[in-house]
């Protein structure tokens, strides 16, 4: 039996761009997830691009989604945020890490079987993901 857990809903991720909530996986160990637009629903991923451990969603920022994509801050590439996929930057060929969601009713639902929703928001820890300052040289 799928278990759900209401996180927020599609309006509110519209409306912010974006939304992170994390979840405590089979093993333990916490992750973060980013809730994008996707035409007129939401998609979730893995706050992470897959080139490297950088958060795609951040704190004081949120997410930056550009016509239909999100950017990774750190190289640039940018990924759809309906399908995952990237064809551009240090990324390219490579696709998100998908987690299961349901929308119904306008309400987004955490239903993916292999991870617990523990919070809303990024991990509570003091690591510094290695993302860029605010000197960063991506220009838009």
């Amino acid at each position: 039996m799928t278990s759900r857990y209401r996180v927020t809903s599609v309006a509110d991720v519209h409306e912010e761009g974006g939304w992170v909530f994390t979840v405590r996986d089979e093993h333990g160990g916490d992750e973060e997830v980013l809730l994008v637009p996707c035409e007129d629903g939401v998609e979730a991923w893995v706050n992470r691009c897959t080139h490297e451990a950088q958060r795609l969603y951040r704190e004081g920022v949120g997410a930056v989604v550009r016509n239909g994509e999100v950017v990774c801050p750190k190289h640039g590439s940018m990924f759809d945020t309906c399908s995952g996929h990237c064809d551009n930057g240090e990324a390219a060929d490579t696709t998100l890490v998908d987690v299961d969601i349901t929308v119904e009713d306008g309400q987004v639902y955490l239903t993916d079987d292999d991870v617990r929703y523990l919070h809303d928001g990024l991990k509570q820890d003091d690591e510094d993901d290695g993302g860029p300052s605010s000197t960063s040289h991506i220009q838009f």
